[in-house]
């Protein structure tokens, strides 16, 4: 059976880090340590951690997608094309978003696959191409007239707090903790879940064993091409309208996110909740900066030391577990 979770302690490390981060920004900021201030961070980072899920999925299986933010455009767009021009309903217009970013997951898989191309430069090229064709055809034009079942605000929770707060459980919080759990269960409850880990961990061992690699290929990069849909949806939502480059610069706070969590970037290793803490620890780490009056731009310089410590720290740790023999990489 393969390892299905992050190295021993990742958790609890990025635990003890998000809550000493979250001690040191209350004390310095009153503002931060509010409950209606945690709300909106979670709905502030939805889309991230959307597509933080499926960025996961695809990192256990080995490989790694750079095209999520141009798929997740392109999807966005085509729902709301649909919806305004045709006068599409939600389940109609939000599933052929979906259904479009499966196919354009698939494609970089079958590139993958086939071309014998490591996956990366595939889906930069891939990515390139989808953002090139979506700016060609419209021109760069934004949609700004969505129906209203797209824009308006879904609270499904509203509660004023003795403090005089307002908290509210809005759609995308809501969308959020339903693709965590899925994604979650799918990792760990099922067989495909499984397969996955074990492609990621010994892709030769798991070919031998009979698990169709090209399937599972399909199956993982369309997934992440399904997330790409939903966040384009939810990004809209919170905007008001769809943008063709509104997602592009995200490629890499999700991946930090993802690698964060403790995601190996060479495959078969990663939890759904590390990625939850990761996407944590950098929410609490932009919002305290800010509260701070620190430049947003700094920001950057924050998601690139963590890209290259957390990957430093994982590729340490897997050659230490391997000399010891304490990964076991074999498929069930």
């Amino acid at each position: 059976m393969p390892r299905r979770f992050a190295f021993p302690g990742t958790e609890v490390v990025l635990t003890i880090i998000v809550v000493a981060f979250a001690v040191v920004f209350a004390v310095a900021t009153p503002q931060f340590l509010t409950l209606s201030n945690a709300v909106d961070l979670v709905e502030g980072y939805s889309v991230t951690t959307i597509l933080a899920a499926g960025v996961f999925v695809v990192l256990v299986s080995g490989g790694i997608d750079i095209s999520f933010a141009a798929t997740a455009s392109v999807t966005q767009y085509v729902a709301a094309f649909a919806a305004t021009r045709y006068g599409c309903g939600p389940v109609t217009a939000i599933g052929l978003g979906c259904l479009l970013g499966f196919v354009l997951g698939s494609i970089n898989a079958l590139l993958t696959y086939y071309l014998r191309i490591v996956s990366i430069i595939v889906t930069i090229a891939t990515g390139s191409i989808y953002y090139a064709l979506l700016i060609y055809l419209t021109d760069g034009t934004e949609i700004y007239n969505l129906p209203a079942w797209w824009t308006d605000r879904v609270v499904f929770v509203q509660a004023r707090m003795v403090s005089g707060e307002l908290i509210r459980i809005t759609l995308p919080i809501v969308i959020v903790m339903v693709v965590v759990i899925a994604t979650h269960l799918l990792m760990t409850q099922t067989k495909l879940g499984r397969q996955i880990y074990a492609v990621g961990g010994n892709l030769d061992a798991a070919g031998r064993v009979g698990i169709d690699i090209r399937n599972i290929l399909v199956l993982v990069y369309g997934y992440l091409g399904v997330l790409a849909g939903v966040a384009g949806f939810v990004q809209a939502h919170r905007v008001h309208q769809a943008v063709p480059t509104a997602m592009f610069g995200t490629e890499l706070s999700v991946l930090a996110v993802a690698v964060l969590g403790g995601a190996s970037l060479i495959g078969g290793v990663g939890s759904m909740p590390g990625v939850v803490l990761g996407v944590l620890l950098l929410a609490i780490l932009q919002n305290g900066l800010n509260l701070l009056g620190v430049s947003s731009y700094f920001f950057g310089v924050v998601i690139g030391l963590t890209i290259l410590v957390s990957t430093s720290i994982n590729g340490y740790s897997e050659k230490h577990l391997r000399r010891r023999g304490t990964i076991d990489v074999s498929p069930s």
